[in-house]
């Protein structure tokens, strides 16, 4: 049953000039100042979060953005900063793009954040989706197959580093250790130091093409999946397929079961005010994922959205469509509450939904539909609504 609730932010630092005939997308530049105030932005929406009862606050990893829309570079730095400026909220790694790390080096750092914050940040990998971020940092993205191979190495060599206090490992990219001697014996195994002290490691990943592979390796490896902003039929689809897929490496889960759900939202008195305010932040959404093939469009279309005056004649996704899908959630309280009941009857061992702030969203917006949300939507989910 639903009963835990979180936000994320990728790291936007704009609100102005939005939707499909706004700016465009690459058309976007900040000053240094300017895209610097992300690190203020997630103080706020962090300690405001933190106030209103959420448990986890969730930020996203990306890098060379001057258009604005993703601007932090480390989590595992931010996060440990965020922990000393809140009480109780936990931070998640939504997540830590391995092939741009080495993974000893993401699992040291992790270990220290999990020791420092005393357990408050949740581990994260993702395989990219920015080929000027990972390609620029040597490894492949435009080779599909090469940044799988690559990442779930890593993910194989992070979580022997966590578990085992001293480990080796043989592989396509990595040799672990390196085959030297060391202080008058020849090297075979490696230790992390320190290790991460709250233990098993909880790994989080996003599941967002299906892919039988990646679906299967993150069974195989105990990663929990988060499904954000899909139709209920996608939905559907992926949570059986990460059950079929944890049954096949003898797990029985209930549907939903360590799956944690993303939805865009906005909560307004009626449905059609709510979509006329959401509009803007699902079209400059739609602006900034489109031409980076994060979305079903044609040519046409992403030609489109990346440029107004390609536009003519050219039928683009609606948040109409969002909103009958329940990819996006607009509208009073009550009908978010109806849809989220929904979901945990079809879905049982569901537990965790996360918010989204939407490209360009201003903070005080945002703020307030978290608010909004933690007044009227969370209260009928609370563990005596639930019976637990």
């Amino acid at each position: 049953m639903i009963h835990s609730f979180s936000a994320s932010y990728a790291g936007h630092v704009f609100d102005d000039n939005l939707g499909f005939a706004g700016t465009a997308a690459n058309d976007r530049w900040y000053s240094n100042d300017q895209l610097a105030q992300v690190f203020d932005w997630s103080v706020d929406i962090a300690q405001h979060l933190d106030r209103l009862g959420y448990d986890e606050f969730w930020l996203a990893e990306h890098h060379f953005q001057p258009e604005g829309y993703e601007c932090i570079p480390n989590l595992l730095m931010l996060s440990l900063y965020l922990s000393g400026q809140t009480e109780r909220l936990k931070f998640g790694c939504g997540f830590n793009i391995a092939p741009m790390w080495h993974p000893l080096r993401l699992a040291e750092d992790f270990a220290m954040a999990d020791i420092l914050t005393k357990g408050r940040v949740i581990f994260g990998v993702g395989r990219g989706y920015h080929t000027r971020e990972v390609e620029t940092f040597g490894s492949p993205m435009l080779d599909g197959e090469a940044n799988r191979d690559l990442f779930e190495e890593q993910v194989e060599v992070i979580l022997k580093a966590f578990k085992e206090e001293s480990f080796s490992y043989e592989g396509k990219h990595y040799q672990i250790p390196a085959k030297v001697p060391y202080r008058g014996y020849d090297l075979e195994k490696l230790s992390l130091v320190p290790r991460p002290v709250n233990q098993p490691v909880e790994i989080w990943q996003p599941l967002v093409s299906g892919n039988p592979r990646g679906v299967d390796f993150m069974a195989k490896m105990g990663i929990k999946p988060l499904i954000s902003n899909n139709s209920d039929s996608v939905l559907a689809d992926r949570m059986k397929l990460y059950q079929d897929a944890v049954k096949a490496h003898g797990q029985d889960k209930e549907l939903g079961e360590d799956v944690a759900i993303g939805y865009r939202f906005f909560i307004a008195d009626t449905q059609e005010k709510a979509m006329e305010l959401a509009r803007p932040y699902y079209e400059e959404a739609m602006k900034f994922a489109a031409p980076l093939g994060l979305t079903a469009l044609t040519p046409e279309q992403i030609g489109a959205v990346a440029d107004p005056a390609h536009s003519r004649g050219v039928e683009l996704p609606s948040l109409e469509q969002a909103v009958a899908g329940h990819g996006w959630l607009c509208g009073p309280a009550e009908m978010i509450i109806e849809h989220l009941q929904s979901v945990q009857e079809k879905f049982p061992g569901v537990e965790r939904v996360n918010l989204g702030a939407v490209m360009g969203m201003p903070r005080e917006v945002f703020k307030d539909q978290l608010t909004k949300f933690a007044d009227q939507v969370m209260p009928a989910f609370s563990e005596t609504a639930n019976g637990r």
